[in-house]
C-alpha cells in the first residue's frame, strides 16, 4: 500500500518489486527461444545447479547482460545432448539458442529460467569457427607450412605434449618401450605437461609449444597425444592461434588425439595425424623399420661382395708373393756381389786417406806447439810490465794517503777540545739561571706562596670567604682564614 506524505504517494521498494513481478508474469506467459553467448556457466557442484551469465556482444563490446537459472535435472539432460551431438559439454564462451521463461523475483531481480538448449545451433556456430580458422590459415599461406618441413630419417628425439596421467600417453610410451626392447631402437622422449581439453587447453598447449620452440634444436619432432576421452573436448583444437602455432612450428608436429572422424584444424595443419597415440607410435617405429630393412639388405650384399673380393685378392696375393720371392732372391744375389766389390774398393781408399790425414795432423801439431810457446812468452812479458806499473802507482797512492791521514788526525784532535770548552761555558750559564729561578731564592727576598688545597693561587677569584689558606715563607708556614675577597679590576 502507498503512504501519503505532504500530498505525495510513497511506495515501498518491495511493493514496487512485487508490482513488476505481477506485470512481467502477466506479460510474459510463455517460454521463448533466445540467442545469446554463454559467458560463464557458473556450475555449483554441491547442488548440481547452474546460474549461467548470458551476454550479447557486438564487436567485442557487451550490449546486453542478464543472469539465468538452470536447475540440476535440466542441466544433466541438456549436457548429455551436447556430449552426444557436439562431443563437447556445456562450457563457457559458446553461443547458444536457449528456450527459457522470463521471470522477476523481488529479491534476486530479473532472470531467465532455462528449460532447454538446442545443441544443433551451437554445433553450427562451432563449425563456422572451424571453417573460419581454416580459411584464415589458407589465406595467410601457412596451412601446409608444417608439412613442407623435411622429416628426419630417424625421429629419435621426441618432445611429447600430453598429461602425465593420460592413458594415451602411457600407451604411446609402452609401444616405444617395446620397440626399444625388441628391436634395440633408440628413442628419447621428454614430456611437456599440458591440459588437453577444456577452456584453458588452448593457453596451456600454446605455452608448451613456445617452451619447445626455444629448445627445438634438441628435438627431431613434437607429438601431441591424448586418449580416453573420445571426441569430447576437441573444439579447442579448432582454435586459430593454436593451429597457427602448429603450422609455423620449426620442426614436424604429429598428433594422436584419439578420435576417428571430423578432423580438427590442428590435425589438418600438423605434419601428420594418427587416430590414436598407439597408432602414432607405430608410425614412428615404421620409420625405423623402413630404414633398417634396406640397411640390413645392404649389409648382406656388402658382406657377400667383401667375401668374394677377399678370395680373389688372396689368390692374386699368393701369386704375387711367389713372384716377389723369386725376384727378391735374384736381386739380393746380384746386390751382394756389388756390395762385396764396393767393400774392397772402399777399404783401399780408406787406408790411403787415413795415412794422408795422419801426416797432416802431425804437421799441424808441430806448428801449433811452436805457436803456443811464442804466444805464452809474449803474454808473460806484457804481464810483467803491467805488474810493475801497478806496483809503482800503488806505492805512490799509499804515500799520498798517508800524508792526508796525518793531516786529518791532527785536525780531529783539536775539534773535541774546542767543543768541550764551549759546552762548559754554556752549562755554567744555565746553572746560574736555574739558581736564580729556584723558589727558595725568591722566598728569601721576602716573597711568599699561598696554597689552597695544595695548589698555588695566582688570582683573587680563585678563593672565597671562609677558605683556609696555607702561606709558605722562606722559613716556615702560616695558616690563615679568608675574611673577604677584593678583586683588582683591570684597566
Amino acid at each position: 500500500m502507498a503512504e501519503t506524505s505532504q500530498k505525495r504517494k510513497i511506495y515501498s521498494l518491495s511493493f514496487v518489486a512485487k508490482s513488476i513481478q505481477k506485470t512481467i508474469a502477466k506479460r510474459y506467459t510463455q517460454a521463448y527461444w533466445i540467442k545469446a553467448e554463454l559467458n560463464k556457466l557458473n556450475y555449483y557442484q554441491h547442488s548440481g545447479h547452474c546460474y549461467p551469465e548470458l551476454v550479447e556482444k557486438k564487436e567485442g563490446r557487451v550490449l546486453t547482460q542478464i543472469r539465468s537459472t538452470l536447475w540440476k535435472n535440466d542441466y544433466q539432460r541438456i549436457n548429455k545432448s551436447f556430449l552426444k551431438l557436439l562431443k563437447e559439454p556445456l562450457k563457457d564462451g559458446i553461443k547458444v539458442l536457449i528456450f527459457a521463461t522470463i521471470e522477476f523475483h523481488p529479491e534476486y531481480g530479473l532472470s531467465l529460467h532455462i528449460l532447454d538448449i538446442d545443441p544443433s545451433f551451437t554445433l553450427g556456430d562451432l563449425e563456422k569457427e572451424k571453417q573460419k580458422s581454416i580459411e584464415k590459415l589458407k589465406k595467410e599461406g601457412i596451412f601446409n607450412q608444417n608439412k613442407k618441413i623435411k622429416f628426419p630419417v630417424l625421429p629419435q628425439r621426441i618432445a611429447v605434449i600430453s598429461v602425465q596421467t593420460s592413458k594415451g600417453y602411457a600407451d604411446f610410451l609402452n609401444v616405444l618401450g617395446n620397440a626399444k626392447k625388441n628391436n634395440n631402437y633408440a628413442f628419447f622422449q621428454m614430456l611437456f605437461p599440458s591440459l588437453l581439453q577444456g577452456d584453458q587447453a588452448v593457453f596451456s598447449l600454446r605455452k608448451q609449444l613456445n617452451r619447445i620452440r626455444k629448445v627445438a634444436h634438441h628435438f627431431d619432432i613434437v607429438v601431441i597425444v591424448r586418449g580416453g576421452g573420445g571426441e569430447i573436448g576437441l573444439t579447442c583444437y579448432n582454435n586459430y592461434e593454436l593451429a597457427k602455432d602448429i603450422a609455423l612450428f620449426p620442426i614436424p608436429v604429429l598428433t594422436g588425439i584419439g578420435h576417428a572422424t571430423n578432423l580438427t584444424v590442428a590435425e589438418m595443419v600438423a605434419y601428420k595425424n594418427a587416430i590414436t597415440p598407439t597408432g602414432l607410435a607405430e608410425e614412428l617405429i615404421r620409420k625405423f623399420d623402413e630404414f633398417a630393412f634396406p640397411v640390413e639388405e645392404y649389409k648382406k650384399q656388402v658382406l657377400a661382395l667383401t667375401k668374394s673380393e677377399i678370395k680373389n685378392h688372396q689368390l692374386i696375393l699368393k701369386t704375387e708373393v711367389k713372384q716377389f720371392k723369386t725376384y727378391t732372391n735374384n736381386l739380393i744375389s746380384k746386390e751382394k756381389q756389388v756390395l762385396n766389390q764396393y767393400g774392397k774398393n772402399l777399404f783401399q781408399v780408406f787406408r790411403y786417406n787415413f795415412k794422408e790425414q795422419y801426416h797432416r795432423l802431425e804437421n799441424l801439431k808441430t806448428w801449433i806447439n811452436r805457436g803456443v810457446d811464442d804466444f805464452q812468452e809474449d803474454k808473460q812479458r806484457k804481464i810483467n810490465i803491467l805488474i810493475e806499473k801497478i806496483r809503482l802507482k800503488t806505492q805512490l797512492r799509499l804515500q799520498q794517503n798517508e800524508v792526508e791521514l796525518k793531516y786529518q788526525v791532527n785536525n780531529l784532535s783539536k775539534i773535541p777540545l774546542n767543543q768541550l770548552k764551549t759546552q762548559e761555558l754554556a752549562l755554567k750559564s744555565l746553572q746560574r739561571n736555574v739558581e736564580i729561578l729556584d723558589p727558595k731564592n725568591v722566598l728569601k727576598r721576602g716573597y711568599s706562596i699561598s696554597l689552597l688545597n695544595g695548589k698555588s693561587i695566582t688570582k683573587a677569584d680563585q678563593v672565597k670567604s671562609g677558605d683556609h689558606l696555607e702561606i709558605e715563607l722562606y722559613q716556615g708556614k702560616i695558616s690563615a682564614k679568608v675574611e673577604s675577597v677584593k678583586e683588582k679590576q683591570e684597566k
